[in-house]
């Protein structure tokens, strides 16, 4: 069975690195129009990035997964052919416009995935893509094992599921916070993070239940342990949040997961991965980890910051006047240290006394977490992990042959002058300079000697055939490499006769997919200009109701920001769900 692990890219650099260091697919946003406004890319990195990706026949998708208006639609499928032109594996979409102008046959036959932009929160909605035609479709992060299964069960399109990164608090394509506050739309890639800033919590009499907290900022997900069950549950690709993240990120990352997926599956792409260094992803950035809504587990709330907390180093035991000791730590110094809010840098260490450069907060007792490693980021960034595909060799009388692990084949003819004295000694020489494959895309798995009269060849030469012989077994891969296609749209019935503003209708395009697919549109996007007056602005599976245990009380409770703005919080207990609305 192949399953994919799918990996982020900011840039030119995290992609080749996510591809070095284990992915089977990347994604990247294209120069506009991806749900990550800071995380462009111009065409021709991207091509540089799917000519490499495709040597490992690593797939190379791009996110187009803003909604768009009338004009930026029209530039939209611009964008696309482009991208198709280049080599792009497929497109990750969210607004329904694209799939109108795709029925209408504007669109290439590159295959479109039905990005977690466009709320895939139950059968029926997975279903609807599935009988449009949709290639993908890429599931709410909220969904536990049993309906992830269940939506398998039911439907025959590709299964996309995140399992790493950080956790937007409110359904994706379904939050309108950002845009309310300041104009920045998260359905346009805008978003300006609310949900990460300080909330008090009141009741209907006035009552403070929480102050100034992180009460909307969620832990980040990492299902690592959970990889053999969602396999189980059909799921095909294993998605890692973080378009904004780092290259070392992105190699500790990507490291990480390809070691868990390869205890329970084959690649989806080839080549062997050979790591130099142990990932471990609770040195990267995370808010500490949850798995909560796999299996309804622990909390996913963290209140305390939306900073990155890192690796849990010890408790403090005891306090000096201008240092801590915390035993049996691995710390080191300009190492970062998080603590109950707070923070510090390591100024220097000796034994198990850690100075920091202030000593603000720092109380015996208190656990300390490393979120800042610098060996190891120095371990991260000096990497020389290199990713080659295997290839046998086999030498006969007068040519080279080479199979590698996909079968592509290739031969070259060996000129045969003088015969080698002494065979023996050829045939090692063959085997040495054929091993070396140093810094070239292949290594050699084994290398077969089918000949009693070797020519004799200088060193050179044998290294300039290898040379020529991987250069001609690289064209054939690439020559067979096949890109998917996407099948003729069709349009199927809505699940819902009627829609308004969380439909997300940017454009005309959009407007008329929905009602051809029988369902009436009574209101367009909150970025044309909706009103959000009694609306919900977020609809969230985090509810403030549970974290503070007031499941069974009929309270009514209110959210303040910083800006003393304050927002009606109501309650689905049956679906243990909270809705945000303006007052």
């Amino acid at each position: 069975m192949q399953i994919e692990l799918l990996a982020p890219a900011k840039n030119k650099e995290c992609a080749i690195s996510a591809i070095n260091y284990g992915a089977d697919a990347v994604y990247i946003g294209a120069n506009s129009f991806g749900a990550r406004q800071n995380a462009a890319n111009n065409l021709d990195d991207i091509k540089e990035v799917v000519e490499y990706a495709h040597k490992f026949y690593v797939k190379i998708y791009c996110t187009v997964n803003t909604i768009l208006n009338d004009v930026e639609i029209l530039e939209a499928i611009e964008l696309i052919n482009k991208l198709y032109e280049i080599g792009v594996d497929g497109i990750i979409i969210q607004d329904m416009g694209l799939l109108e102008l795709a029925i209408q046959g504007k669109l290439p036959p590159i295959p479109l995935f039905a990005s977690t932009q466009c709320d895939n929160r139950n059968i029926e909605k997975v279903k609807f893509f599935d009988e449009i035609g949709i290639k993908r479709v890429i599931l709410a992060r909220e969904l536990s094992l049993k309906e992830i299964e269940e939506i398998h069960k039911n439907c025959s399109v590709d299964i996309e599921t995140f399992v790493h990164g950080a956790l937007c608090v409110s359904y994706s394509g379904q939050c309108y916070l950002s845009q309310l506050i300041g104009g920045r739309s998260a359905n346009r890639g805008e978003c300006a993070q609310p949900c990460r800033k300080k909330y008090s919590l009141v009741d209907e009499k006035g009552n403070v239940l929480a102050e100034n907290k992180h009460l909307l900022s969620l832990k980040d997900f990492n299902a690592s342990e959970h990889i053999e069950k969602l396999i189980n549950a059909g799921v095909s690709s294993f998605k890692i949040e973080g378009r904004l993240k780092d290259e070392n990120y992105i190699k500790n990352v990507v490291a990480y997961y390809r070691q868990k997926l390869d205890k329970y599956c084959k690649k989806a792409s080839s080549g062997k991965i050979f790591l130099d260094f142990e990932p471990d992803v609770n040195k990267s950035f995370n808010r500490s980890f949850t798995d909560y809504f796999l299996e309804k587990r622990g909390e996913i709330y963290n209140f305390e910051t939306p900073k990155s907390i890192g690796e849990k180093i010890g408790k403090i035991e005891f306090v000096g006047k201008n240092y801590f000791v915390i035993k049996n730590h691995n710390l080191n110094a300009q190492d970062g240290l998080y603590f109950k809010g707070y923070g510090c840098l390591v100024n220097r260490v000796e034994g198990n006394k850690i100075y920091p450069n202030k000593m603000d907060n720092i109380k015996a007792g208190l656990t300390v977490y490393r979120n800042q490693d610098v060996e190891f980021d120095k371990i991260l960034k000096n990497s020389k992990t290199k990713r080659q595909i295997g290839v046998s060799i086999k030498v006969l009388d007068n040519k080279v042959t080479a199979i590698d692990e996909d079968e592509n084949y290739t031969e070259l003819d060996i000129n045969i002058g003088e015969i080698a004295q002494n065979q023996v000694k050829m045939a090692d020489n063959f085997k040495k300079q054929f091993q070396k494959t140093g810094e070239s895309n292949f290594y050699c798995k084994d290398i077969e000697i089918k000949s009693e009269c070797l020519p004799f060849l200088p060193v050179s030469k044998i290294n300039e055939l290898r040379k020529n012989l991987f250069k001609n077994l690289m064209q054939e891969r690439l020559k067979n490499y096949k890109r998917q296609l996407q099948k003729p749209l069709k349009y199927a019935q809505f699940p819902r006769q009627e829609m308004d503003f969380r439909a997300n209708v940017h454009n005309k395009f959009a407007k008329n997919f929905y009602e051809n697919c029988g369902c009436k549109i009574v209101e367009k996007s909150i970025e044309s200009g909706a009103s959000t007056k009694e609306k919900p602005i977020m609809t969230t599976k985090h509810c403030l109701k549970y974290a503070f245990n007031l499941c069974k009380k009929p309270v009514n409770l209110f959210l303040i920001d910083e800006k003393k703005q304050k927002y009606k919080l109501k309650f689905d207990c049956k679906n243990c769900q909270m809705q945000i609305f303006t007052q």
